[in-house]
Order: structure tokens, then sequence, then C-alpha cells
């Protein structure tokens, strides 16, 4: 009986081992959101036509539309004038045409992806090639590599690769809700698209690198500089 007893709690901690998360949430900053209850939008520029670059523009951009801005990150990468790289949709309108070429870099690792808000407020992450333009979008961001491609890491990634950075990305549960997550420190590709496996994501899209700077005043993390092109931010009025 007691040999049984011992059996049973030996296999009670093998299953909560086994269970253990491998990511430590504490070392990113992750903010949920339900896109069809608060407001979500990209940003690029601001009313007068000027490049926003910075969280900090960002913020004030929304004030004097007496928004409160509560979240905010860089949205995806870009050309050295700020442009967006690859497909940009704000507003319902083609900014920036799709990029379907080959090349080097992180955009270009495949598969790469796009971000998108239906006007339903529905998020979507397509593979560049599977996505498919429909009038019913209303922001869209490109960016690469995919993290998670159907619930699963990128075959790509290495799980001991020595290619760290701070690294920022975004992930869509099953239910719609979002979630963005910047690295507080240097990760590799595998260890961000890990978190998003594990915070049940079945899609997920890198975003940038170094670069990355998150705005949220709530959780103490508060960055307003940058030298962006697309944002993502989230207010409320």
């Amino acid at each position: 009986m007691i040999k049984y007893t011992y059996l049973l709690a030996f296999l009670f901690l093998l299953t909560i081992s086994c269970s253990k998360k491998v990511q430590d949430k504490n070392n990113f900053v992750i903010y949920q959101v339900n896109p069809k209850k608060q407001t979500v939008k990209l940003y690029w520029k601001n009313s007068k036509d000027e490049i926003l670059k910075s969280l900090g523009n960002l913020k004030n951009e929304t004030a004097s539309n007496h928004e409160k801005l509560i979240f905010a990150m860089n949205g995806g990468m870009f050309e050295p004038n700020n442009a967006p790289k690859g497909l940009y949709i704000e507003n319902f309108k083609i900014l920036k045409p799709i990029d379907t070429l080959q090349g080097s870099g992180n955009f270009y690792l495949q598969p790469n992806g796009v971000f998108y808000l239906t006007q339903n407020n529905q998020p979507e992450i397509s593979e560049t090639k599977k996505y498919k333009y429909n009038p019913s979008i209303k922001y869209a961001t490109q960016s690469g590599p995919m993290l998670l491609i159907d619930g699963k890491i990128n075959p790509l990634f290495q799980k001991d690769s020595k290619n760290l950075n701070i690294r920022n990305g975004v992930g869509i549960l099953e239910n719609g809700d979002i979630i963005f997550a910047m690295s507080k420190k240097e990760v590799n590709f595998y260890s961000l698209a890990q978190l998003f496996e594990e915070m049940d994501c079945k899609n997920a899209l890198y975003l940038d690198g170094y670069v990355s700077r998150t705005y949220l005043p709530e959780k103490n993390w508060i960055q307003t500089d940058g030298d962006f092109g697309v944002m993502i931010g989230i207010t409320k009025k």
C-alpha cells in the first residue's frame, strides 16, 4: 500500500513537471485584447501627413483626438525612410502593396505573413502566399517570419539558436483575442514562438527586433521613444 502511494505521488509530480510552461511570462511584456470590445488601430502618419515614428508622438496624436493611449508597440518592419515594409492597409486604403519577392533578412524568412483586422474587428494572421485581399480589411501589416503556423512552431527555428535579440510579435487565440508580446531581454525566435504556443495561439507573426518598444502604463512599462514605420495602438475615449 505504501509503495502504491509513493507511485501515485511520483506520477502526480511527473505530470506537473511535464505540463509546466517553459517560458516565464515575466520575461515578456504581454497585452491581451478583445478587438470587438477595445479599439485597435494601425498608425503610420499623423493628421498633417507627417510620419509619427515614435510611441510618444503616437500618444500625443491620439490625445489630440481626445483618445487615451493604453497600449502601443511597433507594428512591423520598415524601409530607411520609415515607410512600411510590405503590405500596409489603413482605414481600408492600401498605402503599400504586398511584397511577395525573395530577399535576405528576417522579413523574407519563410513563411512571412500578414496580420490584419476586418471591418467587423475580426483579427487574422495569414501566410503571405495564402493571403487574399478583400475590401472588408480595415488594417493590415506585413512582416516575417511567421512564429506559429497552425499551432506549430516555425520549423526553421532552432531551440538552442544563439541569434538573440529583443523581439516582439503578435498572436491570435481561438476566441479571437489578440496577444501582443515583447521580450524584456534578448531571446531567439524559438523562445518567442514558444511563448505564443504556450498561450494557445494558433498563428503568430514576428514583428521586429532590437528596435522594438512597448507602451503599457498599467504594467509600469512606459517606452515613448522609437523611430518606426507602422505602430499598433489601443485607445479609449
